[in-house]
């Protein structure tokens, strides 16, 4: 099959650091079966929020003219919008997400819509938080407003964030990939370290941190 692979960054520094873009074309690379081709690549720098993509609208075209398929490394790279993956889908625009390779329109619509509904919810809170704050007279980012209860839940928060971050996302589907074609995991560190990736705290990965990565509810390696 031949495939239009559509890479996508948050930030303009994400773009030129690559940080995140090797990840995502290394994820396309590997899911390829035998006589698969990739036969361009275009990169996006935006939110996956916004129903403006130049470079998406470039991908549409080519894909149609040479009869391939969209791929993406993740079904979030795409777009968090049911009004956006519903356009592709009326305009018979063909696409395959690595990490759902087999889900169905009606599965794409139904993880759009909670993936919209969870950015809505998480803006909508942080402003209804702050500005309950802010009518009880704290001044917003003084420490001495936290308490012991809020500085745990900031930190419970941390982690999960980072378990949450892209680059993390990417370095445990990478990983996860890498052990299910046997490599070991040394190996897998050494490979993750290569391309970039850093455990959540900053430092390079390793054999115990890889293990850590693994698990059902990771840390980000920490």
């Amino acid at each position: 099959m031949d495939y239009i692979l559509y890479l996508r960054v948050s930030t303009q520094r994400q773009g030129l650091s690559g940080l995140g873009l090797e990840g995502q074309r290394l994820i396309a690379h590997r899911s390829l079966q035998p006589g698969d081709r990739i036969l361009a690549e275009y990169i996006e720098v935006e939110s996956g929020r916004k129903n403006n993509r130049p470079e998406m609208a470039k991908v549409i075209v080519q894909t149609r003219g040479l009869g391939a398929t969209l791929l993406v490394a993740e079904m979030s790279r795409l777009a968090r919008s049911v009004y956006f993956t519903s356009k592709l889908m009326e305009e018979k625009v063909r696409f395959k997400a690595c990490d759902i390779p087999n889900a169905d329109e009606f599965t794409i619509n139904i993880l759009a819509a909670v993936a919209q509904k969870a950015a809505k919810d998480i803006s909508e809170s942080t402003k209804r938080g702050l500005s309950a704050k802010k009518a009880r007279g704290f001044t917003l980012g003084q420490p001495q407003n936290f308490t012991a209860a809020s500085r745990a839940l900031g930190r419970a928060m941390v982690r999960l964030n980072a378990q949450e971050a892209v680059p993390n996302k990417q370095a445990r589907r990478l990983a996860s990939l890498l052990r299910r074609d046997g490599m070991t995991l040394a190996a897998i560190a050494q490979e993750l370290n290569e391309h970039g990736y850093r455990t959540s705290r900053g430092r390079t990965f390793r054999k115990s941190t890889v293990h850590r990565l693994l698990l059902p509810n990771p840390a980000a390696g920490e």
